[in-house]
């Protein structure tokens, strides 16, 4: 495993990382315990050492888990959490400092830790990122020991360069892949100017970059890939990475000319990720230990050669970039 430094954290992290949006099972069925703590475990014996969850995620039973794998292990693993989306409705008017301490203090109970290694900003709308109230009540909860960091999860561009500018910010989670190429043109660099870390999410755009899936792959109905596509629950952008799913499986069959010898792609979307310096960490997520095994694959790989990086670019501004683009 190799590592990289998280921005203005300090903190030296697995470039593969966790993401436990569908630790314990595929999305959609009930959280298992048994099923996280094997994968979990299984992570830090690879050699990863920092791990993202969420409040929501499993209605806090993925924190749990998380908390447990922590409590368990001699190992130094960084724990990430967010806070925001159990605001209902989720608004701007709804962000308030003290319904942001509630959180940070449920975490930590559900965790049963005394402090929060970075506690992020769940997607809030838009309109959060230009108050800085809610950004001081952050520093009020370091001064209390409980938190040690603050990041950003963003859906937009727009608001990892707002995150920008205030100082306490150490790290934007966005999403980025094959599909999702815009934050190369100005938020990477920006965030290096600012020595903030940048967290991947959704690497493999909810699957369709590993190659395995058809237009006859079907999804159980309380799969976010199945119910989401239009953006009816949550932001469609983590859905595919926004792309239209006909056109999704197009591109990857392009993908898959320019890497004849891959039968997996997964791997080769993560190494491709990993290809960008201003990229702290890439957190694909697992439902079972052998899709961890194949995400660990990726930090073996031999770099992407240049003319690999051209197609790649190549099949994006072909067939993605018009359709996705200036959305995100």
């Amino acid at each position: 495993m190799h590592y990289r430094k998280l921005g203005k954290t300090g903190f030296n992290v697995s470039e593969i990382s966790l993401g436990t949006w569908q630790v314990g099972g595929k999305w959609g069925d009930p959280f298992s315990h048994e099923t996280a703590d094997s994968i979990l475990n299984k992570a830090v014996d690879s050699g990863i050492n920092f791990i993202d969850t969420a409040d929501v995620y499993g209605d806090g039973e993925s924190e749990k888990a998380v908390g447990r794998l922590v409590r368990s292990r001699s190992e130094r693993v960084y724990v990430a959490t967010k806070c925001g989306r159990q605001l209902q409705p989720h608004v701007n008017e709804a962000y308030q400092p003290e319904a942001i301490r509630k959180f940070v203090e449920a975490s930590l109970r559900n965790m049963q830790l005394e402090t929060l290694d970075l506690i992020q900003l769940h997607c809030p709308p838009t309109e959060v990122y230009y108050r800085p109230e809610i950004f001081e009540v952050f520093d009020r909860l370091k001064d209390e020991g409980k938190i040690l960091n603050l990041g950003v999860s963003v859906e937009k561009v727009e608001e990892g360069l707002k995150a920008l500018t205030f100082s306490n910010v150490t790290t934007i989670q966005l999403i980025f892949n094959m599909f999702r190429q815009r934050p190369t043109e100005l938020l990477f660099r920006e965030a290096k100017r600012h020595d903030v870390g940048l967290i991947v999410r959704v690497p493999l755009a909810s699957g369709l970059l590993t190659g395995k899936f058809s237009p006859q792959t079907t999804f159980s109905p309380d799969d976010h890939r199945q119910f989401n596509r239009d953006g009816a629950a949550f932001d469609k952008g983590e859905t595919f990475a926004g792309v239209d799913y006909e056109t999704g499986l197009a591109a990857v069959e392009e993908l898959k000319k320019v890497f004849p010898d891959q039968p997996n792609l997964a791997p080769i979307a993560l190494r491709w990720v990993l290809m960008f310096d201003e990229v702290s960490c890439v957190i694909p997520g697992a439902s079972k230990p052998s899709q961890l095994e194949s995400n660990l694959n990726a930090a073996e790989l031999p770099a992407l050669s240049g003319e690999q990086m051209d197609a790649v670019r190549s099949i994006y501004e072909q067939r993605i970039k018009p359709l996705v683009h200036n959305l995100w």
